[in-house]
């Protein structure tokens, strides 16, 4: 059975993406990045023709609107059913570059011009690109994994000999249990301290493994590792790459809603203060004075009336240094509806 919530992506969807983004990731000049619903292609060629841009952009955006038609008349081209298209257009050695990739899953409509490829609405929605480290252990063995997406980017391995049970003569007992215990504590700090060098940044810090070893080593960690803690159930040394990417998706994705919930619940606390806004009109303005810090955006903008404008809005809160927030969950989408889509944090008062 797949225990997969129906919103979360497959494993092979997500290592297909994080590849994408793996190899977009190195270009660094001006790109056109492009994101529409299936079918939706007339919509968003419209949109790159009515904003004038630079004669390089442009060039850009012809290709893409090329692109666009193409795949429009045979959408095999990006093999199996896309929910979402996403284009990304920039220009090398005089040459203009297009990639492309689909995905099954909804994505915000995105029509962008920014220093670099806009990444951001796959890893909100879809949780890629996120750090997250994958502890597996016993009372004498362990193996850490450090994952970017889905590739590993650094593993160790630490083990003790560690003897099972008391041998007739010699020690007590007692004193042979004791000795047991100090031997797995002292284990279980070298494996701490071996996280604690490999953490940089993770978002996550995923534990599991047979018997109790896992809750029994939870408290070797600092108090910031702590915090990134989640326990994992069925995994142990032989779980397979398929079933583990599954649980680091599963994990992010609820890690996700928890942030969105908790800086929806931060938007609240500073309504009295005054650092917040809520009329797209005021945020626009807010964004062009660079007032704004955090942008929390419905996933689903593109069906209200504001749409064009929030488009724009997005593009300028890239190119400032405000951060911007895809939310993705039905209950905060229907609240932020009521808002016309976006919300915003303010870095100060504005009149």
């Amino acid at each position: 059975m797949n225990t997969l919530e129906s919103s979360e992506i497959s494993s092979t969807e997500w290592i297909s993406i994080n590849q994408f983004i793996h190899e977009i990731k190195s270009i660094n000049s001006t790109c056109v990045s492009v994101y529409y619903p299936y079918g939706k292609g007339s919509e968003i060629i419209s949109l790159l023709t009515e904003n004038k841009r630079s004669e390089t952009v442009e060039r850009i955006e012809s290709k893409i609107e090329k692109r666009i038609l193409e795949l429009k008349k045979d959408p095999s081209l990006l093999g199996k059913f896309a929910e979402t298209l996403c284009i990304f257009g920039w220009v090398n050695n005089d040459k203009i570059i297009i990639k492309e990739i689909g995905t099954s899953k909804k994505l915000p409509y995105i029509y962008m011009k920014s220093k670099k490829p806009y990444i951001k609405p796959f890893n909100d929605v879809l949780k890629t690109n996120y750090d997250v480290l994958l502890v597996t252990l016993d009372q004498k063995t362990a193996r850490i994994q450090k994952f970017h997406g889905s590739q590993i980017l650094q593993e160790a391995k630490l083990k003790i000999d560690l003897q099972g049970r008391h041998k007739k003569g010699g020690q007590s007992q007692g004193r042979f249990l004791r000795a047991r215990q100090t031997k797995i504590h002292v284990f279980f700090k070298k494996v701490a301290n071996k996280i604690k060098t490999m953490d940089s940044n993770s978002e996550l810090l995923l534990l599991g493994g047979s018997g109790p070893a896992k809750t029994e080593f939870f408290d070797e960690l600092d108090s910031e590792l702590m915090k990134k803690c989640r326990f994992v159930e069925n995994l142990s040394f032989s779980t397979p790459s398929k079933e583990i990417h599954e649980k680091i998706i599963h994990h992010l994705y609820q890690h996700r809603r928890k942030h969105v919930v908790e800086l929806l619940a931060k938007y609240e606390t500073l309504v009295k203060d005054g650092l917040t806004a809520k009329r797209n009109a005021v945020i626009y303005k807010a964004l062009e004075k660079g007032a704004v810090d955090i942008l929390i955006v419905s996933a689903n903008y593109h069906t209200n009336s504001q749409f064009k404008n929030i488009v724009k809005m997005l593009e300028l809160a890239k190119n400032t240094s405000c951060k911007i927030e895809f939310a993705v969950s039905p209950n905060v989408i229907k609240k932020l509806e009521i808002d016309n889509s976006v919300l915003a944090i303010l870095r100060y008062r504005i009149k």
